[in-house]
Parts: C-alpha cells; structure tokens; sequence
C-alpha cells in the first residue's frame, strides 16, 4: 500500500476509507493500536500473520505485544459509502477528533490524527532518510 490521503472524521467516528487502499485491504480488516500514537489497519490475511508470529513467541516475550496489539483491535467493515467506524478507544489513543491523515505502509494502511502526522513528517529530513537508506544497504 502507499499514497497519502486526507478525510475527516464524523461524529459518529466514521471515516472514509479511500477506494485505492480499500481495494488492497478488502471489504472487512482490523484496525489496532499502532505505533508513534497511529492506528494500524491491516488486511485480515496480514493480521493473522502478525497473530501467528506473537503466538510463537514465548509468553514472557509477548505478553506486551498481546496486550498492546490485541487488547483493542476490532473488525472493521466498510459501509455503502465507504466508510468504517473507528471505535472510541482507539480514537483516544490515536487522538483522533476530526482532520485525519490516512497513509498506505507497505501491507497495512495508517490513520493519523492529521496535526500529529504534520508533526512526525516534518521531523523526517532528507539526511536522516539518506542516513537510515545507507544503514539498510540502499
């Protein structure tokens, strides 16, 4: 998945989903906690790959990760109009009241609340990029 995109959420906690992530995530997926205060929402087939993988880790091991991934997930289905319903915990912990940004990440797509993601994007530079490409052997 990739692109950037912006949309609003209702008071009902509706969001719009756009048809280009979507079409790669299917008609019903998960939405999770993520990191750096976003949610994560991944196509089921991916969300059952990353269960599986804490699933074999060792309890003392992945206990947080059970806890901190799995605590709040929740199916989300899109509606007629393309939308799907952010459950109340998770726009908390997101801190999602109204401007979003929804950005496509390799297999799962990520909402911001929009003046968070401006925040984090405007902390990445061009030298830190380049640094981190080197490190990874681009």
């Amino acid at each position: 998945m990739k692109g950037e995109f912006q949309h609003t959420l209702d008071a009902k906690g509706r969001l719009f989903i756009p048809a280009k992530l979507r079409e790669e995530l299917g008609d019903s997926f998960v939405v999770a906690k993520g990191l750096d205060q976003c949610l994560f929402l991944y196509p089921q087939t991916a969300w059952d790959k990353l269960e599986e993988k804490i699933r074999q880790l060792p309890m003392s091991k992945s206990r947080d990760l059970q806890r901190f991934f799995l605590s709040s997930a929740a199916d989300a289905a899109v509606d007629k109009q393309g939308r799907i319903v952010v459950p109340p915990v998770l726009r908390d912990y997101a801190g999602l009241d109204h401007d979003v940004t929804i950005i496509g990440v390799l297999e799962r797509a990520e909402i911001w609340d929009r003046k968070t993601w401006d925040t984090y994007n405007g902390r990445l530079d061009a030298g830190s990029i380049a640094q981190a490409m080197e490190e990874l052997g681009f």
